[in-house]
């Protein structure tokens, strides 16, 4: 009965950390898809520059292949666990731990050849400005495309100040996306009439901020941190519940050659029955007589 009871616990904290791997799996997903939106615009302003290399080895968790196929396949991996759970399927269990060992390698692996601290300082916002003098023009969509993202979502303006447009250019006043509120000519009124409508910050803190380190990327390395320990403690729940289902569907032992002598010892001796079991004396005493004895008294008559 306990180890019934021990089974159906263990049971119900693997379906629980089942249920969390495909939860943290898609936050890590969603998370990644979230700042790899972001990432690409400031990849693209800092192209063939130390941001730009900066930026990758920050965000590598974010950009590298590998712990996106490692969180589909965890996904995958908990559904096989789910179903070994269900069925207690000793090969499925088995699988399921093999499996879970494997990601949680290459997760340890992928974080120690990833950890590196990105060596980039805020005078390298300043090459920022080269990029400027290209905004708007036909063969560099892709820039301005990424100039006017980056400062909505920033909500920045220009490298250090918006006048950083008027200085690199040939342009009279900054964007429309350095507008707080956005619509077409919204720059050019700011300029002539409310410069409080502009963003007054520049990107380039920000983007030293971003290049250090996100909240959102801090809650990518919780994530990391927490599917790993999550992973210990469901291996070790798996190997204890592999355990007891091995026993419980393991046959019983042969009996031994002693039991077996003992079991089919010789009849015993009838004085010894006689007087362990005494209605059975009585009992043959009270037997009527045989057939032999009823034939010599009818011809003695």
């Amino acid at each position: 009965m306990a180890r019934e009871d021990s089974v159906k616990c263990l049971r119900c904290l693997l379906y629980a950390l089942n249920f969390l791997f495909w939860l943290m799996a898609l936050c890590v997903l969603g998370v990644s898809a979230y700042l790899r939106d972001q990432l690409n615009n400031v990849l693209t302003l800092t192209a063939d520059t130390r941001l730009e290399e900066a930026a990758v080895r920050t965000y590598s968790p974010v950009v590298h292949p590998v712990v996106i196929a490692v969180c589909c396949f965890l996904i995958i991996v908990a559904m096989v666990g789910y179903c070994g759970t269900l069925k207690c399927n000793l090969l499925l269990l088995s699988w399921y731990f093999g499996s879970l060992m494997v990601i949680f390698c290459v997760e340890l692996a992928s974080g120690v050849w990833t950890y590196d601290e990105p060596m980039v300082q805020r005078s390298d916002m300043i090459s920022l400005k080269s990029r400027m003098p290209h905004f708007g023009l036909q063969r560099y969509q892709w820039l301005t495309h990424a100039w006017n993202a980056l400062q909505t979502e920033l909500k920045c303006c220009g490298v250090i100040y918006f006048t950083d447009w008027l200085e690199m250019t040939e342009m009279e006043w900054p964007p429309d996306s350095c507008c707080s509120n956005q619509y077409p000519g919204c720059a050019r009124q700011a300029h002539y009439n409310d410069l409080s409508d502009l963003y007054q910050e520049g990107c380039g803190p920000k983007i030293y901020s971003f290049i250090r380190g996100t909240k959102q990327l801090q809650v990518l390395r919780f994530l990391g941190v927490s599917i790993g320990v999550a992973q210990i403690l469901a291996m070790t729940l798996t190997v204890t519940l592999l355990w007891a289902l091995y026993y419980d569907h393991k046959p019983p032992e042969p009996a031994s050659a002693d039991a077996l002598i003992h079991t089919h010892s010789p009849t015993e001796d009838p004085l010894k029955v006689s007087h362990s079991h005494p209605r059975a004396s009585e009992a043959w005493a009270n037997t009527p007589a045989n057939g032999h004895t009823q034939f010599e008294m009818e011809q003695l008559s």
